[in-house]
C-alpha cells in the first residue's frame, strides 16, 4: 500500500471544503477538538503536547479501564428522564434501520421473537468497538425470527448496538425492555403512573425519543410488581400513549405487554390472554404469555385474540423451568402445539446452548436446537439489493481483508456479522442418496473471521446437488452482476457455480441465460462475466481468477426484465465423464448480487477527519536511557453519509517526524488495522507510540477507508486521514 503524501505546510494552507448538511452525522453536542494547524481535503493535522494529567471521560459510555466506548442502560426513572442526546451516544446509533424482508411484520402470518437473557446482558457485547472475547456467545439463525429482544434487569435496557447492527442487516425488528420488579419496581410505577397524565407520557415520550435516536424499534413492557388502583388504570393509558407515538416516529415500531399484572394491580401471570389482562392487549401491539400454559391455554386465547392472533406471542422457556410442554432440545414439542392453533411463539433464553453445554461444541448445539425447530420456522426473504454477504459471524480467531491475513487473534464484534445463510442437511430421496449441509466455520476466511462450509456427495447416478442458500424476493433491475468466491478443500474435480430462480414467469424475461427447467418459478445459469466494463474494475478485478489463499471468484452477469429474484442457489456437479460417486468439500467466501447501476455511481471522500479527546500513558516504568514509548488513546470523527457503506476500516501509521511543523513525510510501512467503525466515529485505545525526542515532533497517522456495501475496494486516494504531531513539554 503506497505511503500518503507529505503533511501540508502553513504556506500551502487550504480552506477545508464546507461538508453538506446532508452528509453530516448527526452528533449533537459536539465538542471542540484538539487544536488544528492544517487541513487540506487530503489531509488534517493536529497538534498535541503530551500530559499525563487525567482527562476523565464519562463513566456511562466508557469502559474505565480502557476508555473503549461501551453500550449502556438507565437504573432508576430519574435517570430515564434525564437523559438527552449528546456526542457520547452517538456511539451506541445503530447504522441503519431494518432492512426490507418479506413477508413484512404487519402480516398475519405467525411470527418468531426471541428474547435474548444471558447472565445479566451487557458481557462481552456491551464493547461497541467489539472486545477480544476467545468464546463468545453468537447468534446467526436470523432467517428464522422476526423480532430480537433485548432483556436485563435493568430498568430501561437498551439494546447493544452491535445486536441492532446484526439483526437490522437481516431485516429482524429489535425491542427494548422497561421493566419494573419488587418493591423498588411498584415504587418507581407509582411516581409516574399513579398521577396525573402528564407523568407517564414523559415516561413514554422518553421512550420513543431513546428508540428513535439509537434507531432500534421499540420495547417490551415487563411490569412485575403489583400495582396501585390509581396506576393500574392508568397503565393502558401510558401504552396507548406509549405505542401511538412511537408508531409516529419508529416506522414498524412495536410495543409488547409481558403477561404479568391483571387488571385489578394484582401481579398474578395468567399463562394465557384473557379478560383479566386483554386491556393491556388492547392498548399496545401485542401479548407476551408466560410459560406455564398447556393446549387448553391456546384453545380458550383462540377467541380472546381473535383476527390479532399473530400478536399473542405464547412464551417458551428454554431452560424448561416450571411446568412447561418442552424446553431445551425438546423446545419443538412447545412450538409444534403453539403453531397448531396459529399463534407467534416467544423464544425465552435460546442462550441455553451456550450457558449450559460445553462451549467447545457451540456451534454444533445451535445448529442443532435451531434444526429442530426449522418445521415449526417460516423463512424469511431479504428484498433489497446489494445483497453482499461474507458469511463472517462477527467474530474470528483471526482478522482477513480479501484472503489476506490483517491481524491475527480472538475477536469478536457483533456489528460485523454479515446476512447468514438458511443453514441446513438436505438428503436425496431414497437410502444412500446424495446429500449436502451448510455451517459455519471459523477455520479460514475470505473477508472477516468466517465463512461458510459445505459438505456434500453426489451418488453415481446423479449429475449434480445443490443447496440454497438465501431466500429473496427481490424486483429485479434490467442488469445485475452477481460474484461467488469459494475454494474446494482437498483434490475434487466437483464443478461449483451459482444458481437462481425468477418468480412471475409468465411476464419475466431473462436474456442471455439458458433455462434448465420451468414451473412457477424458472431457475437458471448466470452466464460468466468475461471482459468487465472499465468503470466496474474494481468490482470484478479478479473474476475467473486463482486468488491468494486458494480461493476462485466467479462472476455473472443477468439481463432480466419484469423479474422478480426468488432464491439462490450454489450447484455442485460431478466431473465431466465421471460416474464414480463424488463427495466434496467446498469453503463459500462471499456472495454478492448487485445492481449494474449502483457501480456507476460515485462515491463520497470520507471528509473532515478530527481528533479529540487525547489521552496519554506511559507504556512501562521509567528507565535511564532512551524515553520509554507512550500509549495514545484518541477519538476520531469525519463526515460522510452513511447510506453507501457496510463500516469504515480504521487503520494508522507510526513513526516520527523531522522537527518541522509539517513533521516531514511518513514512514513507508503498511498501514496497521486498528478496528471497524460502524458510526462516524472511533476510539482509538492504548496504541502504542514511540516517545517525541527532544529534537522532533512524534507523528502518528490515522486513516479512514470506507467499506461500500458492493464489497469493492476504494483507492487510498479517496480514504479521511488525520496525522497528530506531538513532542513532550518544553522546560
Amino acid at each position: 500500500m503506497e505511503a500518503a503524501g507529505p503533511v501540508t505546510r502553513a504556506v500551502a494552507r487550504k480552506r477545508a471544503p464546507k461538508i453538506p448538511e446532508e452528509q453530516r452525522e448527526r452528533r449533537p453536542g459536539r465538542r471542540r477538538p484538539r487544536r488544528r494547524i492544517e487541513e487540506e481535503q487530503e489531509e488534517a493535522v493536529f497538534r498535541e503536547v503530551v500530559s499525563f494529567t487525567p482527562d476523565p471521560l464519562p463513566a456511562r459510555y466508557y469502559d474505565k479501564d480502557t476508555t473503549k466506548p461501551i453500550s449502556f442502560y438507565f437504573s432508576s426513572l430519574e435517570e430515564l428522564l434525564a437523559w438527552t442526546p449528546d456526542m457520547e451516544d452517538s456511539f451506541n446509533v445503530a447504522l441503519e434501520p431494518s432492512e426490507c424482508r418479506q413477508p413484512p411484520l404487519s402480516s398475519q402470518r405467525p411470527r418468531t421473537l426471541l428474547c435474548h437473557d444471558m447472565m445479566g446482558g451487557y458481557l462481552d457485547d456491551k464493547f461497541i468497538q467489539g472486545s477480544t472475547a476467545h468464546t463468545p456467545y453468537c447468534f446467526y439463525h436470523w432467517q428464522s425470527i422476526d423480532i430480537f429482544v433485548y432483556f436485563s434487569h435493568r430498568t430501561v435496557t437498551i439494546p447493544p448496538v452491535g445486536w441492532t447492527n446484526a439483526a437490522h442487516r437481516h431485516g429482524v425488528c429489535v425491542l427494548g425492555t422497561f421493566i419494573t420488579e419488587w418493591k423498588e419496581g411498584g415504587q418507581l410505577c407509582e411516581a409516574f403512573l399513579a398521577g396525573d397524565e402528564r407523568s407517564y407520557r414523559a415516561v413514554a415520550d422518553q421512550l420513543v425519543l431513546i428508540a428513535q435516536f439509537f434507531r432500534f424499534d421499540g420495547w417490551l413492557i415487563n411490569i412485575e410488581n403489583s400495582l396501585s388502583l390509581a396506576a393500574v388504570g392508568n397503565m393502558p393509558h401510558f401504552l396507548r400513549h406509549l405505542t401511538t407515538q412511537l408508531h409516529r416516529q419508529v416506522p414498524g415500531g412495536l410495543v409488547l405487554w409481558y403477561d404479568s399484572v391483571v387488571r385489578s394491580g394484582q401481579l398474578t401471570w395468567q399463562d394465557e390472554l384473557n379478560q383479566h389482562n386483554r386491556i393491556f392487549f388492547d392498548s399496545c401491539d401485542g401479548f407476551f404469555t408466560n410459560y406455564n400454559w398447556r393446549e387448553e391455554h391456546l384453545e380458550r386465547m383462540l377467541g380472546q385474540a381473535g383476527e390479532r392472533r399473530a400478536d399473542v406471542y405464547v412464551g417458551v422457556d428454554v431452560f424448561a423451568r416450571g411446568n412447561v410442554v418442552g424446553g431445551q432440545f425438546d423446545t419443538y414439542k412447545s412450538l409444534e402445539l403453539i403453531r397448531k392453533h396459529g399463534f407467534s411463539a416467544a423464544l425465552f433464553a435460546p442462550g441455553w446452548v451456550y450457558e449450559c453445554l460445553e462451549k467447545k461444541d457451540f456451534f454444533q448445539n445451535q445448529d442443532k436446537f435451531w434444526a429442530l425447530l426449522e418445521h415449526f420456522l417460516p423463512t424469511h426473504s431479504i428484498c433489497s439489493l446489494p445483497f453482499v454477504t461474507s458469511f463472517c459471524l462477527g467474530m474470528g480467531t483471526r482478522r482477513v481483508c480479501f484472503g489476506q491475513e490483517e491481524a491475527v487473534g480472538p475477536w469478536y464484534h457483533p456489528s460485523a456479522q454479515e446476512i447468514q445463510p438458511l443453514f441446513a442437511e438436505h438428503s436425496l430421496e431414497g437410502a444412500g442418496r446424495g446429500w449436502v449441509k451448510t455451517h459455519c466455520c471459523l477455520a479460514d476466511a475470505w473477508n472477516g473471521g468466517s465463512s461458510l462450509l459445505v459438505r456434500g456427495l453426489i451418488p453415481p447416478d446423479v449429475g449434480h446437488v445443490t443447496v440454497r442458500l438465501f431466500s429473496l424476493q427481490v424486483p429485479v433491475p434490467p442488469k445485475i452482476f452477481l460474484s461467488l468466491v469459494y475454494k474446494l478443500e482437498g483434490p475434487s474435480g466437483v464443478e461449483v457455480a451459482l444458481e437462481l430462480t425468477t418468480g412471475d414467469p409468465g411476464s419475466c424475461h431473462v436474456g442471455g441465460i439458458r433455462t434448465l427447467n420451468a414451473g412457477t418459478s424458472a431457475r437458471h445459469s448466470p452466464r460468466p462475466l468475461r471482459v468487465p466494463p472499465t468503470k466496474l474494475a474494481r468490482w470484478v478485478g479478479h473474476c475467473g481468477q486463482q486468488l491468494q489463499g486458494g480461493w476462485v471468484q466467479r462472476c455473472y452477469e443477468v439481463s432480466l426484465r419484469g423479474c422478480l429474484l426468488q432464491d439462490l442457489f450454489v450447484r455442485f456437479a460431478r466431473p465431466p465423464g465421471s460416474l464414480e460417486e463424488a463427495s466434496f468439500v467446498c469453503r463459500l467466501g462471499e456472495l454478492q448480487v448487485v445492481d449494474a447501476n449502483s457501480l456507476l455511481a460515485p462515491l463520497p471522500r470520507v471528509q473532515a477527519v478530527t481528533v479529540s479527546r487525547v489521552r496519554w500513558q506511559r507504556a512501562m516504568s521509567e528507565e535511564e536511557g532512551p524515553p520509554a514509548p507512550l500509549r495514545l488513546s484518541c477519538t476520531l470523527h469525519w463526515s460522510y453519509v452513511l447510506s453507501p457503506v457496510r463500516c469504515f476500516r480504521i487503520r494508522c501509521r507510526t513513526g516520527t517526524g523531522g522537527g518541522s511543523p509539517g513533521g516531514g513525510p511518513p514512514g513507508p510501512e503498511k498501514p496497521v488495522l486498528l478496528g471497524l467503525a460502524f458510526v462516524n466515529q472511533y476510539r482509538i485505545a492504548d496504541l502504542l507510540v514511540a516517545a517525541a525526542g527532544p529534537s522532533g515532533d512524534g507523528r502518528v497517522e490515522f486513516l479512514v477507508e470506507p467499506v461500500p456495501k458492493e464489497g469493492f475496494l476504494v483507492p487510498q486516494a479517496e480514504w479521511g486521514r488525520a496525522a497528530l504531531l506531538y513532542s513532550t513539554p518544553r522546560t
